[in-house]
């Protein structure tokens, strides 16, 4: 079988596994149903490996070991620093120039939030629920405080704890505020 070939019955098997995924392999598809960009997401979790993989290969070629454990305030720390990065990359305000190409504007969700959906399809929609959704944007931010606190401790400590300040200042924000009514 040649290459070309090979690459074309891959091809079609991936659409007909995203078609069975979605439930329009026959199999009688609502209208509701919407296009899972699994092309996308499947770039997407290549895009983290890879990072994870060169964060690695650069560690190791200068030398850094991996620490035993991580300490509870450690934890503590980048726990409140990946939640508050992840909240400022997906639903801030100031933020949004940067997922506009993959969202719309649909709203304020209140105290400098915006609320946006996705829009495009493939690889842009994949990347428009990434930079939507908190919970999917927190294990990138986890993951890059954590190998930021293997690879240069002191910028990560630094960054992180400007992260957590952030987070107990929108706290005593909110706190303030419902005080208030």
């Amino acid at each position: 079988m040649k290459a070309g070939s090979a690459l074309s019955a891959a091809h079609e098997r991936l659409h007909a596994l995203q078609r069975d995924y979605e439930g329009s392999g026959g199999e009688g598809r609502g209208e509701d149903v919407e296009e899972r960009p699994l092309g996308g997401f499947l770039a997407l979790v290549g895009v983290y490996g890879g990072a994870v993989g060169a964060a690695a290969l650069w560690g190791r070629a200068r030398g850094v070991r991996l620490p035993e454990r991580i300490g509870a305030q450690d934890l503590a720390l980048l726990t409140v620093a990946a939640h508050e990065a992840s909240r400022l990359i997906t639903k801030d305000a100031v933020t949004s120039p940067f997922r506009a190409p993959f969202t719309r504007h649909t709203g304020s969700a209140g105290e400098g939030e915006v609320q946006e959906e996705v829009r495009g399809s493939g690889l842009r929609h994949a990347v428009g629920e990434l930079v939507t959704c908190p919970f999917c944007t927190s294990m990138w931010t986890a993951t890059g405080l954590v190998a930021g606190s293997v690879l240069a401790p002191r910028l990560t400590r630094t960054a992180a704890a400007t992260l957590a300040a952030v987070f107990g200042s929108n706290v005593l924000h909110l706190l303030y505020d419902s005080a208030k009514h």
